[in-house]
């Protein structure tokens, strides 16, 4: 739109169409104050002036921004922090940058999942939903929003058969550990140092690598190790001891 003319004034409709905006918009910016028409006719009707224009182009590049109604009009005004401002809404698009990350991930594996094993009723597809979509409380606790939303399409990743496979070993692994601390099985021969390789396998199927996640499931461990220990039956302290020392023999050739 041009606006060398300084003495034009525009009506609402020919301002609605050179932005884009629709008059019942522009008229809703004029009702709570956030654009007013400097001008009206004889009949009523809104006449907006350069400084108008100026002031609503000011708006638009703030609600680009994502900010809202009454964010645009306290920055407009010099009531806000124009930092603070953009420094909570960055935050607040991060957040919901990671929940749609997590979302997308969790629907992809739905849809896996009903391409793999169709439910044959609405109790069996809810079922399925709760798999996906749930997350423990103490989870929650320890890993961040988007520490869930890599976990969420690191699952996508794997599939729900690969995960199947991993829960599958992990039963199998964590007895013959108890066996070997049992027994006390020397931590540096062979066979235990087979079981730390197949423990840090399974481990790297949850965190892949990811220093972070390594650590938020180290912490959650240490902070409910009596909890988790009751409801999967384990591992034990003494189990991940035996792992440990076996591991540090297998890094250091031993």
């Amino acid at each position: 739109m041009s606006t060398a003319n300084p003495g034009r004034f525009w009506k609402v409709g020919e301002l609605a169409a050179a932005t884009g905006l629709t008059v019942r918009t522009l008229h809703h910016y004029d009702h709570v104050g956030l654009v007013c028409p400097s001008r009206r006719t004889d009949s009523g009707h809104r006449l907006y002036a350069e400084a108008d224009v100026r002031r609503l182009y000011q708006v638009l590049a703030l609600r680009q921004l994502g900010l809202s109604l009454e964010e645009t009009a306290s920055v407009l005004a010099g009531s806000a922090d124009i930092d603070e401002v953009l420094t909570a809404h960055e935050r607040h698009l991060r957040q919901r940058r990671e929940a749609l990350r997590r979302l997308q991930a969790q629907v992809s594996t739905l849809r896996a999942g009903l391409r793999e094993s169709p439910p044959t009723s609405v109790d069996g597809f809810l079922d399925l939903i709760r798999k996906v979509v749930v997350v423990d409380e103490t989870v929650k606790r320890y890993f961040n929003d988007s520490q869930l939303a890599e976990l969420a399409e690191r699952r996508q990743q794997l599939g729900e058969q690969t995960i199947a496979e991993v829960e599958r070993a992990w039963s199998e692994l964590i007895p013959r550990v108890e066996a070997a601390v049992a027994s006390g099985m020397d931590p540096t021969t062979p066979e235990a140092q087979e079981m730390a390789r197949e423990w840090m396998g399974l481990l790297e199927q949850f965190h892949g690598g990811d220093e972070g996640l390594r650590e938020s499931l180290q912490r959650m461990y240490e902070d409910n190790a009596e909890q988790i220990e009751q409801r999967y039956c384990g591992p034990t302290q003494a189990q991940l001891d035996f792992i440990g020392r076996a591991e540090a023999a297998r890094r250091n050739g031993r």
